[in-house]
């Protein structure tokens, strides 16, 4: 698969893909915010050949900048896993109270999961320009559609709903330069974020999602599919 690079790669699905994707890569560059507290991931590419591990917080635009000019040559693959959580409340959880702290709250948690994938295929666009075909995949979640009947977890849903229509944009404006950008469901994960109950492992969504990366062509560029490649309703 070439050069793949995986953002939040220190934990979850994203320390998933990469050790799914680093047999099929050339080069995979694994970035989190912090790597010294990265153990596991920071162990894994001291093992490996192809793994090296870049400091780069996402919603930070000079960390965005110097991790994409450590990166020499094409990106064939960005995967914007990144993201944050702030809970699963309705209007009256702590999360939400009309108070500057939850406000604040609100806005990391966009800038984060909306801002981050956005500035992040701003940062790489150049790397990604110069793959025969460029291709981002964006985690998402089935939180972000629009068709549901849920009360509860406004942030979360918002972030999701606007990185989907970020996916979509991308997808028009990117078309001219034979990139593809899809979004992707991780499935319900047994992760921090998905708790214990979720009906996943890291390792079932990460397999299921190298082989829908690997599926992304032009033609389902602009997508929202799911971990086992159905379309999902944005």
């Amino acid at each position: 698969m070439g050069r793949i690079v995986i953002t939040g790669a220190n934990r979850g699905v994203g320390l998933g893909l990469v050790q799914e994707l680093a047999p099929q890569a050339d080069e995979l560059i694994a970035t989190c915010r912090n790597p010294e507290a990265a153990q596991e991931l920071m162990a894994l590419a001291q093992r490996s050949t192809n793994v090296s591990v870049l400091p780069m917080d996402v919603a930070d635009a000079e960390s965005l900048a110097l991790a994409a000019a450590a990166v020499q040559g094409p990106v064939d693959l960005l995967v914007c896993n990144a993201g944050v959580n702030s809970g699963y409340s309705g209007l009256s959880g702590p999360e939400n109270a009309l108070t500057v702290e939850a406000m604040d709250g609100f806005a990391s948690l966009l800038r984060t999961n909306v801002a981050g994938p956005f500035f992040t295929v701003q940062a790489f666009i150049s790397h990604l320009g110069e793959s025969a075909m460029g291709r981002v995949a964006i985690i998402s979640s089935q939180m972000g559609s629009q068709q549901h009947d849920a009360g509860n977890a406004y942030a979360y849903r918002a972030s999701k709903a606007g990185v989907n229509n970020i996916m979509v944009t991308l997808s028009n404006e990117l078309a001219a330069k034979n990139i593809a950008v899809a979004a992707y469901h991780p499935g319900w994960v047994r992760t921090d974020m998905g708790g214990p109950r979720a009906h996943l492992s890291v390792a079932e969504s990460a397999t299921a999602l190298a082989q829908r990366f690997q599926e992304l062509s032009m033609d389902r560029s602009g997508c929202f599919l799911n971990y086992d490649g159905t379309s999902m309703a944005l």
